[in-house]
């Protein structure tokens, strides 16, 4: 199996809008180890949690500018672009356009699923693009 390329595939349909598409490549006893306050660490959480994202950002975009595999593990460097227009988190709207790098690990089952995903996103990166959380001076 192709792991590289199924998770290729699964940004992609992420970015198309296709969720239901998108988990079908989760397996039904599927964990995830990047808690999000609310959601349930399962494949229907992760449901949930990306129709959030794209109702918050329905032009949001998940990009993967490199994939690395390992066995049944797959690890990729993501890019993520949007635009916020819709409450995010609890704050309104502010119409402004993010652009974050993420890291997304997968563990791949022998039926081609993914059953673990561990992630990290530049949180904080995020919410000063927002201009929720001010930016700090220049370096």
């Amino acid at each position: 199996m192709d792991h590289v390329a199924t998770a290729r595939r699964m940004f992609e349909l992420i970015s198309a809008g296709d969720i239901d598409g998108f988990s079908e490549h989760l397996a039904d006893d599927f964990v995830e180890h990047e808690v999000t306050p609310g959601l349930a660490p399962t494949k229907a959480g992760v449901r949930d949690f990306f129709r959030m994202q794209r109702a918050a950002f329905p032009d949001m975009r998940m990009v993967a500018e490199d994939i690395v595999a390992s066995g049944d593990k797959v690890v990729a460097r993501v890019r993520y672009t949007g635009t916020n227009q819709g409450a995010f988190m609890g704050m309104p709207a502010t119409g402004k356009h993010v652009d974050v790098q993420l890291m997304d690990m997968f563990l791949f089952g022998a039926d081609g699923r993914v059953h673990e995903h561990w992630g990290v996103m530049d949180a904080l990166g995020l919410m000063q693009q927002l201009g929720v959380v001010p930016a700090g001076p220049a370096a």
